[in-house]
């Protein structure tokens, strides 16, 4: 038996896991665009080979129709419990170039009011390359210091950015492949970097593409204007259309499906800290806006949503050209809550879409992908080795809350595998995730490092 501890074993290589994760950083994996497919495949294939760097018995990439999936496997005793994690190595496009303070895929390291050791900057730190890699790394650590308490698999797919759409084919196809007692994932955050939490529910997302066409081409705004239907100003006013003045989603049947909580649960979750002129401040607005009736923390965890993600029509060119175009679009995504099913909420979004529009034009709405909230129970094994495992290294039992996010596997994971999910992230809300200057700070990407092999001992005791 090593007599060097994991924690020790972290410490003694700390310069090396960062430098490793920056190789990661640095190769544009960017799971929707074409253009990437390359550097996808070769950011799996590296992916592969950290974890039989790691000490994994086998690491391989598993082809699908769209990207690979990595699985690899580490199995001391088939006897003992089995943990699967999670994790995805595509990240999100990096536009708005311009916005960022040094280019997306040139990962460095800057210091922040809030990262005051430091934060590594670049598209996937946080979401999620490093937060996968902490276990990549924790494996190697508990490995090298034969410390390893149970049997670990990996998953890491290359489409979650794009709705995991072949994740559950592969589920289905493996099922016995994958038996596990439990799924770890890390792609959520925690309250604050001295207010430890876990994640206990998640949101459902349901997104769609609108297309409004009007005349069959662009015409000269000057001989047409105000004689025929203008598709992007009737977007617009379609789009305004879909909330009422307290911030109420209007499409017909929305929350028939919402699951309402209790006051008492309202006024548990309360309970974890939040301060609003700092929600203010960290995105630079003057007041928050939402739904009548709840606070913020409500509205971005317990409520559905609807939002425009991107809206385009017509001249956007550098100077003026008056035309009236012949079409305008706009992709919308839906935040559900537990109760709503996304299929559902996207049929009811193009029914109201449809009826809504003026004869005037033509409209076509596109289900592009969704998936289903997630509540994790919390007196299971699972959560309670992750409660104690934050406790181990914060010094600070960590507080349940509900996220705003979508991790859609999550449902499948159970619905398929028959496995609970544990949600246990190092993030922060002030990531900059899906953002131009994403970062994650060097605090949290070893503080994950450091609790995972806890997890591992606290799991391994309780689901004996």
């Amino acid at each position: 038996m090593s007599q060097t501890s994991p924690t020790q074993y972290i410490s003694q290589h700390k310069e090396r896991f960062l430098n490793e994760l920056f190789e990661l950083l640095r190769v544009p994996s960017i799971s929707a665009d074409s253009a990437y497919n390359a550097d996808v495949r070769k950011t799996a294939e590296m992916v592969a080979q950290s974890l039989r760097d790691a000490g994994a018995d086998s690491a391989e990439l598993c082809e699908t129709s769209g990207h690979p999936i990595v699985f690899g496997q580490k199995i001391i005793d088939p006897s003992k419990p089995t943990v699967l994690v999670y994790g995805h190595y595509d990240v999100q496009p990096p536009d708005p170039m311009d916005l960022w303070n040094s280019p997306p895929f040139e990962p460095v390291i800057q210091k922040t009011e809030i990262h005051p050791e430091g934060a590594i900057f670049a598209r996937g730190a946080c979401d999620d390359k490093g937060q996968f890699f902490m276990h990549v790394k924790a494996l190697e650590a508990m490995v090298k210091t034969d410390s390893l308490p149970c049997n670990v698999k990996f998953i890491i797919e290359g489409e979650e950015e794009v709705g995991s759409v072949h994740l559950d084919g592969f589920l289905e196809a493996n099922k016995d492949r994958l038996a596990a007692d439990v799924v770890l994932v890390s792609d959520t955050g925690i309250i604050s970097n001295d207010v430890p939490s876990i994640t206990v529910g998640l949101r459902g997302l349901s997104y769609v593409e609108v297309e409004v066409t009007g005349p069959n081409r662009d015409l000269h705004s000057g001989l047409y204007g105000g004689a025929v239907p203008n598709p992007i100003n009737i977007l617009c006013e379609m789009i305004a259309s879909l909330k009422d003045e307290n911030q109420h989603i209007t499409v017909d049947g929305f929350y028939d499906d919402v699951m309402e909580l209790s006051d008492a649960e309202r006024a548990e979750l309360a309970k974890a800290p939040f301060n609003l002129d700092h929600f203010k401040k960290s995105i630079a607005i003057s007041a928050e806006e939402g739904e009548k009736g709840y606070t913020v923390p409500e509205r971005v965890s317990i409520r559905p949503t609807l939002d425009v993600n991107g809206i385009w029509g017509g001249y956007t060119g550098e100077g003026a050209k008056t035309v009236i175009a012949s079409k305008a679009f706009a992709k919308i995504s839906m935040r559900l809550v537990p109760g709503q099913k996304s299929d559902k909420i996207a049929e009811l979004f193009k029914a109201h879409f449809t009826k809504i529009a003026p004869a005037s034009v033509k409209v076509n709405v596109k289900l592009m992908h969704g998936g289903e909230g997630y509540v994790t129970p919390s007196d299971f094994p699972g959560y309670i080795a992750a409660s104690k495992a934050m406790e181990a290294s914060f010094g600070k039992k960590p507080v349940p809350v509900r996220s705003g996010g979508s991790i859609p596997i999550c449902a499948s994971f159970e619905g398929i595998l028959g496995l609970k999910t544990v949600l246990m992230g190092f993030g922060l809300d002030s990531d900059a995730i899906h953002s131009p200057n994403e970062h994650y700070g060097l605090f949290n990407y070893y503080k994950g490092i450091e609790t995972i092999p806890h997890f591992f001992a606290h799991f391994a005791e309780l689901a004996k």
